[in-house]
């Protein structure tokens, strides 16, 4: 494991060549996290040949949605959604199109996750609050 701490990430590298890159803040640090790598294996005689192929596989983001949502109601009112509070506080809802999958809880805090693209998290999140406003369990 290689750890950067600019931009800050943690790195595993594989003897296949390959690598998985977690921790960065946006797909612009990604990018620089795999040139500091790539420079660093040149540095220390790491026969590199060719140009990294980056493919971003899971963005992990958090929102705020600024209103209170009515977990229950909203689970009876959305498709694609499961909410057992016994298991777990918050409601899960699974997106079609961006295809992501979308924790959302009462405080209005939610976790997207499953997203390839920064502007899958801000269209999801814009299209859940959209949503989630029309069935009337925003407050």
């Amino acid at each position: 494991m290689l750890r950067l701490n600019k931009p800050k990430t943690a790195t595993l590298i594989f003897s296949s060549g390959k690598m998985v890159c977690t921790g960065a803040k946006s797909e612009a640090e990604v990018y620089r996290a795999v040139k500091s790598i790539m420079k660093l294996l040149k540095k220390h005689g790491m026969p590199i040949k060719g140009e990294p192929i980056v493919k971003i596989q899971n963005i992990v983001a958090s929102a705020n949605l600024r209103a209170e949502v009515d977990l229950e109601k909203a689970a009876f009112l959305l498709e694609n959604s499961m909410y057992e509070p016994e298991q777990f506080p918050g409601l899960i809802y699974r997106m079609t199109e961006p295809r992501v999958v979308l924790l959302i809880f009462s405080s209005g805090k939610c976790v997207c996750t499953g997203a390839k693209k920064e502007k899958e998290v801000e269209i999801a999140v814009n299209k859940v609050y959209q949503k989630l406003k029309e069935l009337e369990v925003l407050y």
